[in-house]
């Protein structure tokens, strides 16, 4: 009877289903990369949501592991099963930019756009408005950022905002001065004016000359990025970029 019970416990926790709760709780890539891995070689049978996240934790082991090539091909795979499909396209895209591949990133993300509920499609066109901002594509990431604005909900400070800076990047005027402040006090007194939102609020306080600010905003900024998690750190190695380039000119200026 012992024998038994030993032998079902054994059994259970090397299912595909503990397999993935023990890599999505795994610390370490490696860790991560294994766990799922034995997942997905199990001769159980996987069913589909299973086996795609197991696939999503491979790829997260893989992405943090900064093999985006195979960490883009293994969120492909995921896709196909047709489990929460533009979170995977836009796992995918997230591994397309890191590799350099800004065609196929904003492919992911408009595919993404399309495919999620309502709830998420302002996030996957804010994305894309983000990726084409920082490669300098300023008109198509006006036109993603407008999408984004559209469908937001409680997000729509941070994308409103985002859109001025992108408008003030392609030298249009964001309108007046008063207006540009409106806009920065609105993402400011917002939650989503934290995290990413010191991004945006950093420059746009930047553009209207309010350098002591601007240098509050993109310190912070850096700092959160910089204490995060891994992946976090790798999809913001662009914002990072031009936030240090940003705070050595108000140091220079």
């Amino acid at each position: 009877m012992y024998a038994t019970i030993n032998y079902v416990s054994a059994h259970a926790e090397n299912s595909p289903e503990q397999l993935l709760r023990r890599a999505m709780d795994a610390k370490a890539p490696a860790a991560r990369a294994r766990l799922a891995r034995r997942g997905l070689a199990c001769r159980a049978r996987l069913d589909r949501t299973t086996h795609a996240m197991l696939l999503r934790q491979l790829y997260l082991a893989l992405f943090e592991r900064r093999e985006f090539e195979e960490a883009r091909r293994v969120a492909e795979s995921a896709i196909e099963l047709g489990v929460l499909p533009d979170v995977l396209h836009h796992d995918a895209a997230r591994a397309a930019a890191a590799e350099g591949s800004l065609d196929e990133a904003a492919t992911h993300l408009r595919a993404a756009a399309r495919r999620a509920p309502a709830s998420r499609r302002a996030l996957h066109w804010w994305t894309l408005g983000s990726t084409f901002f920082l490669a300098g594509k300023y008109e198509a990431a006006a036109g993603a950022l407008e999408r984004a604005v559209r469908w937001g909900t409680h997000d729509k400070p941070l994308y409103r905002a985002q859109l001025s800076l992108v408008r003030l990047a392609s030298g249009e005027r964001a309108g007046d001065g008063g207006e540009l402040q409106s806009t920065i006090d609105a993402l400011a007194a917002a939650p989503c004016g934290q995290g990413y939102g010191r991004f945006v609020l950093g420059h746009l306080a930047y553009a209207s000359g309010q350098f002591s600010a601007a240098r509050r905003y993109l310190e912070a900024f850096v700092r959160r990025t910089q204490a995060g998690g891994t992946a976090m750190r790798i999809s913001l190695d662009g914002e990072v970029e031009m936030s240090l380039a940003t705070l050595e000119k108000i140091s220079h200026g």
